[in-house]
């Protein structure tokens, strides 16, 4: 139903305002006595061989929701009902910030894919904060953050820690986003020194407390087996919990969108089906680097229970989605789910 009647005319208008429309239609419907509890019936798929327990917190199926989607923290437990095991928020920064200019969000429906060049447009950490204090669901939160637009990156570490104080009675885990393209300067924190340097700074304010949250680190798909060997000994030195991969690429390489089109919509980092081969060479790598035991979570291009199951076989321990729960609906998650039971 949802790609033959409900996709078809969504995607007939802007993506952006699409995106507002459907969340205030969840919320406002969330409001009605007994929908969410129809759609957790209609949608979360329960099995105990979904379990997966991963730096010490116990996740009730594999299946997350990558950062992005729900930014602010808004539809935590409307977007619970869907089955996710988890749900990541962000990127959050410490002060509000609009992001990039408009139109910034372009769907590349031949491709199965989404540019985007939002720039973290959040209402900042605090407003994200009273929200989760007043959320009903018991379902896990990651908390992802990032640095300012305006912050220069010599002074990142403390919207880094701004955000991790102000999150951290509020998530499960962190994850630390350097990898977004479209914050100016931003990726320049994914080299070998300013990483080690940041990895190190976060993990300390973790440690520090008297229960330590997970740090992770997420990743761009772009990065070499070089750079990739230089992350993987940072996580070792820093202890970082895990790692996430892969945010969303800059190539647009082999892409059945006409090239003037691509063109047209300019800068970005692009998410769907042309990142899942990429996506999944990096977990192999990783997988084979890190070795057995350290906890990977995929993301790029998981389009369909096939996609998931070759993430989790190249050594994934938890995916999330994005784009895939875009362009198939809501049952793709009761799907992947239900593809691991059988499998």
């Amino acid at each position: 139903m949802y790609k033959l009647l409900i996709r078809p005319i969504l995607f007939l208008f802007d993506p952006e305002k699409v995106h507002h429309f459907t969340f205030n239609i969840l919320k406002l419907k969330g409001n009605i006595p007994g929908f969410k509890s129809l759609v957790s019936l209609l949608f979360d798929y329960k099995n105990p061989k979904l379990e997966r327990t991963l730096f010490g917190i116990t996740f009730k199926n594999p299946v997350g929701l990558a950062a992005g989607f729900d930014k602010d923290a808004k539809l935590i437990d409307e977007l619970s009902t869907f089955g996710f095991g988890f749900i990541e928020i962000g990127t959050l920064t410490p002060k509000a910030q609009p992001g990039n200019d408009k139109p910034r969000l372009f769907r590349l429906p031949q491709d199965q894919a989404i540019i985007n060049r939002m720039g973290f447009n959040n209402g900042g950490v605090e407003e994200a904060v009273e929200r989760l204090k007043k959320r009903s669901s018991s379902v896990i939160v990651g908390g992802n953050i990032g640095k300012n637009k305006i912050t220069p990156n010599e002074n990142a570490f403390d919207d880094y820690a701004k955000c991790f104080e102000a999150l951290y009675e509020h998530v499960d885990y962190f994850v630390i986003n350097v990898s977004s393209p479209n914050t100016p300067g931003l990726r320049e924190l994914q080299e070998k020194e300013p990483l080690r340097k940041l990895m190190s700074y976060v993990k300390g304010l973790s440690n520090a407390k008297s229960i330590p949250k997970p740090i992770l680190l997420k990743i761009a798909p772009d990065l070499t087996s070089s750079q990739l060997d230089d992350v993987i000994e940072i996580l070792k030195e820093t202890q970082t919990d895990g790692i996430i991969a892969t945010n969303t690429t800059i190539s647009r390489e082999g892409l059945a969108t006409a090239s003037e089109e691509v063109q047209k919509i300019g800068a970005g980092g692009l998410s769907g089906k042309p990142l899942t081969k990429r996506s999944t060479e990096v977990i192999s790598y990783l997988r084979k680097q890190l070795g057995i035991g350290y906890p990977i979570i995929a993301v790029g291009g998981i389009m369909s229970p096939q996609d998931a199951i070759d993430k989790l076989n190249a050594g994934a321990d938890l995916i999330q989605l994005y784009t895939g729960f875009i362009y198939e609906g809501p049952g793709i998650v009761k799907r992947i789910s239900k593809a691991l039971v059988n499998q």
